[in-house]
């Protein structure tokens, strides 16, 4: 076989792999410069070497169960729960990044990661993420239904255009349509997803935002410093990995937190929960927020 035709069979199976772009014969024979005769040979050739091919309505893909495929995924050395995560974290990180775009379709290509969410999501929860996950990847707007609001107390339809999870897909941020605003949804007071035919139609009021570690998200960061006990510091990054970057150990039994929150609640909630373990060094702010918590509560 000469050279030209081993790179044309290379290109065909770069195409068929790329399911970012729709591939049938014509596109081939378009992408190759060759006759959808040609185009057709190849295709025949690849299902001679036992390559499987998926056929739907004239689009035309390499099946991630074909055997070569699964051999061309593991030279990548990740399993399907290794290149989620990946995947997860530089949406976190770096979700504008065109590099990252980039590696996220590429992951996509080879990965089914709907099948994954059932292995990362508490019981219960792998059709709303699944459905969620779709429509982040299909640009589409979803009604979130009877979601239930711990502000409102009440029980509503939310149409929304799904951004992004969280850190640990706790929740999913979203542009609301009714109120033109961006925020977090907790995923375990979501009902069901409804995804519709609708595209995003507000994309350019999307925007991400930063989140603490205790995942609460925001614009304005509030610095604060603790000190922690060894317990509370083992608790807190058992709870809450993030913050283990943010530890600087004093002694044995000694450690400061230091960093930038953007809404009290989470830290509030761990704070008082062990109050004898912890002591505010800065911030008059976050103090005066336990303090009203605490003379608020029933206890």
């Amino acid at each position: 076989m000469d050279q030209p035709k081993i790179e044309r069979l290379l290109r065909v199976m770069q195409l068929l792999t790329d399911r970012s772009r729709v591939c049938t014969v014509e596109t081939l024979a378009h992408s190759l410069d060759i006759s959808q005769r040609t185009a057709y040979r190849y295709l025949d050739t690849f299902e001679s070497a036992g390559l499987l091919l998926e056929r739907e309505g004239g689009r035309i893909s390499l099946s991630r169960d074909s055997k070569y495929f699964r051999m061309i995924s593991e030279l990548a050395y990740f399993n399907k729960e290794e290149a989620y995560i990946i995947k997860r974290a530089m949406e976190v990180f770096a979700p504008d990044s065109q590099a990252v775009q980039s590696v996220k379709r590429k992951l996509a290509n080879i990965y089914d990661f709907s099948e994954v969410a059932t292995l990362l999501t508490r019981p219960g929860r792998e059709n709303v993420i699944s459905s969620l996950l779709f429509s982040i990847a299909e640009e589409r707007q979803v009604t979130l239904k009877d979601y239930h609001s711990i502000n409102t107390r009440g029980v509503t339809d939310r149409l929304v255009e799904p951004i992004s999870f969280s850190v640990n897909m706790v929740s999913i941020f979203c542009y609301e349509v009714s109120t033109g605003l961006c925020k977090y949804f907790r995923v375990e007071r979501i009902g069901s997803v409804d995804v519709t035919e609708v595209s995003w139609q507000n994309k350019g009021q999307h925007r991400s935002v930063a989140t603490d570690i205790f995942r609460f998200s925001g614009e304005s960061p509030k610095p604060v410093k603790l000190k922690l006990s060894m317990v509370a510091a083992t608790l807190l990054t058992e709870e809450f990995p993030l913050s283990e970057q943010y530890l600087t150990q004093l002694n044995d039994n000694e450690f400061v937190l230091e960093c930038d929150l953007f809404d009290y609640q989470g830290a509030a909630r761990f704070v008082l929960g062990l109050c004898n373990e912890i002591e505010i060094i800065e911030s008059d702010e976050f103090l005066k927020y336990l303090n009203e918590k605490r003379l608020s509560s029933k206890f």
